[in-house]
């Protein structure tokens, strides 16, 4: 009698179990000394580096304003959005991770930076000249930081 071929079937997925894209912002923040604000995380995805702040999309949120919300939430800045820098891919397969990150030129309209997360996602905020930047960045972050760095190599 031959065997009938039976269609693999899938148990119901839930939205947690499903693995797409997320999509995130950061913002390259610049004042007027020609510093570069930059975060320290102390969460995954990429842990223990420095990076520009920002995080989430939120579900029918326009990118410029989930930008600008990340970064008041992070660091409690006003920022202007002044340029679309480019897009950054990461992709962690062991995680379940894949992330599509959206990066902009920022500047400051108001406030003081300060940690806002302390103790939580972020563990320090600190402006750093072209000249300092750390090693260990934000693999996301990178691609844009050095070419901030190079500009200011040719300056």
């Amino acid at each position: 009698m031959p065997k009938e071929a039976k269609l693999h079937q899938q148990e119901p997925q839930t939205p947690q179990q499903v693995i797409q894209p997320r999509i995130g912002v950061g913002a390259l923040i610049e004042n007027e000394q020609g510093e570069v604000l930059l975060v320290y995380r102390n969460r995954a995805p990429e842990k223990d580096t420095w990076s520009v702040p920002g995080g989430k999309v939120d579900l029918y949120e326009r990118l410029e304003d989930a930008v600008i919300r990340e970064v008041k939430e992070e660091v409690d800045l006003s920022i202007r959005v002044d340029a679309l820098l480019g897009t950054a891919e990461t992709i962690d397969e062991s995680k379940g991770e894949h992330w599509i990150s959206v990066l902009y030129k920022t500047s400051v309209a108001q406030g003081t930076a300060r940690n806002m997360e302390e103790g939580g996602a972020i563990g320090d905020v600190r402006w750093f000249p072209a000249s300092s930047l750390p090693d260990n960045l934000a693999c996301f972050a990178e691609p844009v930081l050095l070419e901030w760095k190079s500009k200011y190599s040719r300056e």
